[in-house]
């Protein structure tokens, strides 16, 4: 099923974010993980595309697992990184070929050790380019990136303006997006504050934000800084005052992003999709609290 047709039926919506696995040892990870995250009845998993397009055989594969296999809404990412026309076209018909109808279109991060984003012969440039290009030529549920704190060029460090940024997700709408997903962040202030911005702007799909449980004291503030998110110093305080002890880390976590989602679905999120890094414990434990222990009242819907 399309997402964006699910989301008008479904409140709240999870949906969880996976990367493709390049080892047999990666493989079983994801398909615990998949097992144990099956039972919360996802809306949809989706399955990021590697820097350069370098995974792109792998996230067929297993988009196409997931949809055959366990009955899972899956959603491919999609970039323009080193891809002609011809070959976005030709895994597009993949996909499809695969039952796939959902894609989350990006334009991707420049390789490293470039700084600036150079499209490939034959490519697209922007990701609503790249957007309008599927619209025009597959009948699919496309999804778009959105950045609440701005767009971040690792490369460069630099962040670009809200306002701006703003204009170039407004391009993203006009050429096809059906419903976006937010960078990760940890102040739900930030989201509210975009949402505002975007809906002022004209933007009026749905704006899921995308949460990732701090469960690693050392990889995730760096992760955070990696995609230009503010991680808050109260925050980092007691994930330091825990860093050694792992477990105690995991229930922080697990206790602060149920908070976090918490409210924003009562302020009328959608949703959350969750960034798992192909783990489940975590996401699993706030999915089930938030559930269990909530019929969510909504005050306006984002």
């Amino acid at each position: 099923m399309k997402i964006h047709e699910s989301l008008q039926s479904t409140f709240p919506s999870f949906s969880f974010e996976f990367f493709p696995p390049k080892n047999p040892e990666q493989q079983e990870q994801l398909l615990e993980t998949i097992l144990k995250l099956r039972p919360l009845n996802p809306t949809f998993v989706s399955v990021t595309y590697g820097a350069g397009g370098s995974t792109r055989a792998l996230t067929i594969d297993t988009v196409a697992r997931i949809k055959r296999d366990f009955g899972i809404e899956p959603m491919a990412h999609l970039t323009c990184v080193g891809a002609s026309r011809d070959e976005i076209h030709e895994t597009l018909d993949t996909l499809r070929g695969h039952g796939i109808e959902n894609i989350m279109a990006l334009r991707g991060d420049p390789p490293r050790g470039e700084s600036s984003f150079q499209p490939a012969p034959d490519g697209f440039a922007y990701a609503n380019e790249l957007v309008e290009f599927i619209d025009g030529h597959y009948d699919m549920s496309i999804g778009a990136a959105c950045y609440p704190e701005g767009h971040f060029e690792g490369n460069t460090g630099k962040r670009q303006d809200l306002d701006l940024d703003v204009e170039h997700l407004h391009r993203k709408v006009e050429a096809g997006a059906k419903f976006l997903v937010t960078q990760l962040f940890y102040d739900n202030e930030v989201y509210f504050r975009f949402v505002e911005r975007a809906r002022i702007g004209g933007i009026e799909v749905p704006i899921i934000p995308g949460l990732m449980p701090a469960i690693n004291a050392d990889s995730i503030p760096r992760i955070a800084k990696m995609s230009g998110a503010t991680f808050p110093d109260h925050l980092m305080r007691e994930v330091r005052a825990r860093a050694g002890d792992a477990d105690a880390v995991l229930e922080l976590a697990v206790a602060y992003t149920t908070l976090q989602a918490d409210e924003l679905i009562r302020h009328g999120a959608p949703g959350i999709h969750f960034y798992t890094l192909n783990r489940s414990h975590a996401t699993s434990a706030i999915v089930s609290a938030l559930r269990l222990f909530r019929p969510w009242e909504v005050h306006n819907y984002v």
